[in-house]
Parts: structure tokens; C-alpha cells; sequence
């Protein structure tokens, strides 16, 4: 039988939010319909998350009700892009102009933008 270990050890995933209104923030797991909690700051939202996960969990085991598990999608790490000749020859140029391969050239590209984005 799943207990409450069991589920405090998936990967659910947690969703942080500013209360602009309120002030604060509010960190939510999706796959736990009101599972909630907020703090002062992310990182205090974040910290009272792991107490109101493990109550969340009490609570609908002691109800029966169901749990649902993460969704956990299977990603290879491979997929394919279609571009224009255009910018397919821009962009094996300037890898060239690197020293890479166009392949490490896009990559680097998309983590870059990625991460300005976070």
C-alpha cells in the first residue's frame, strides 16, 4: 500500500506566484487540487510547501481519496526543427566562424536565451 512516504518522495511539481494584491507569495503543487501554502518571500513559501504537501497527503489518505502521481513526460533529448534555407546557412556560418558544430552552436543558443528568460 502507497503511504504518505511513498507519495512525499515524487517529484511533484511546485508552482511559485507573487500576490501582488496581498503581498507575498503563494507556491501551489498543480497535481494536488488545493494544495497550497504561502510565505513572505519564494523561498519562505517554498520552505512551508514540504509541511502542507505532507498535510495534503494525511488528509486524503485518512479520506480515501485519490492521489493523483506526477506526470512525468519521457523527453530524449532529441527533436527535429524546420527553418528556412536562409537562416539554416546563417547559422552554420557563424558556427563555423566558432569552431563548433552547428549542432553545439544551436544549443548554446537556446540555453543562453533560456536562461535569460528565467
Amino acid at each position: 500500500m502507497k503511504d504518505v512516504k511513498y507519495y512525499m518522495s515524487l517529484p511533484y511539481k511546485i508552482e511559485i506566484e507573487e500576490d501582488k494584491e496581498a503581498g507575498g507569495y503563494t507556491a501551489s503543487i498543480p497535481e494536488l487540487p488545493g494544495c497550497l501554502t504561502c510565505g513572505e518571500t519564494a523561498e519562505e513559501a517554498l520552505e512551508h510547501m514540504e509541511d502542507a504537501k505532507r498535510e495534503w497527503i494525511l488528509a486524503a489518505l485518512d479520506e480515501s481519496y485519490p492521489i493523483p502521481e506526477p506526470d512525468e513526460p519521457s523527453y530524449s533529448g532529441q527533436f527535429k526543427l524546420r527553418l528556412p534555407k536562409s537562416l539554416h546557412r546563417a547559422l552554420a556560418e557563424r558556427a563555423k566562424k566558432e569552431g563548433t558544430s552547428l549542432n553545439q552552436y544551436c544549443l548554446y543558443l537556446l540555453s543562453e536565451r533560456n536562461a535569460l528568460r528565467r
